[in-house]
């Protein structure tokens, strides 16, 4: 199946890895299995939910015309997330649209993120926040979404 949807998750990854205001933030390709003891982290194609479903991406699409090929719509869900060891969910939270807002930043000045035939932006977002025995997390959910070409 053709999709733009794995050169956009890639082009988001090397975009967002060099930023030096997130040189703290453990950025990672989905899911990855790590022994990383970072209390922040920037996920691209996973929302964080261990528990949940691993969605990365969604996509519809159709034919634009005959000789060119397909129009996609495509969403890739990310997730800031922002641990701390005590309870000031106000901290976690802040800390969590920081770090949501530096892609944001990267989209606006760059919303192709390099890539032809391709824009993107944050277009929606939800934020979990909750107290454990470790501490308080939040998670802000940001989906990447837009259209490209085939």
């Amino acid at each position: 199946m053709t999709s733009r949807v794995p050169e956009l998750i890639d082009a988001l990854l090397a975009k967002t890895r060099p930023i030096p205001a997130l040189a703290d933030v453990a950025v990672t390709d989905g899911p990855e299995v790590s022994g990383s003891t970072a209390r922040d982290w920037l996920l691209i194609g996973f929302d964080g939910d261990a528990d949940g479903e691993f969605l990365a991406a969604q996509t519809v699409g159709g034919w634009s015309s005959l000789s060119t090929g397909r129009e996609e719509q495509l969403q890739v869900t990310c997730a800031a997330i922002a641990s701390r060891s005590d309870t000031d969910v106000r901290a976690a939270r802040q800390r969590a649209y920081e770090i949501g807002g530096h892609l944001e930043e990267l989209l606006r000045a760059d919303p192709s993120v390099g890539l032809v035939s391709l824009e993107v932006a944050i277009e929606a977002s939800q934020l979990v926040q909750d107290q454990t025995e470790q501490g308080v997390q939040a998670r802000l959910l940001l989906t990447v979404a837009g259209r490209a070409f085939t």
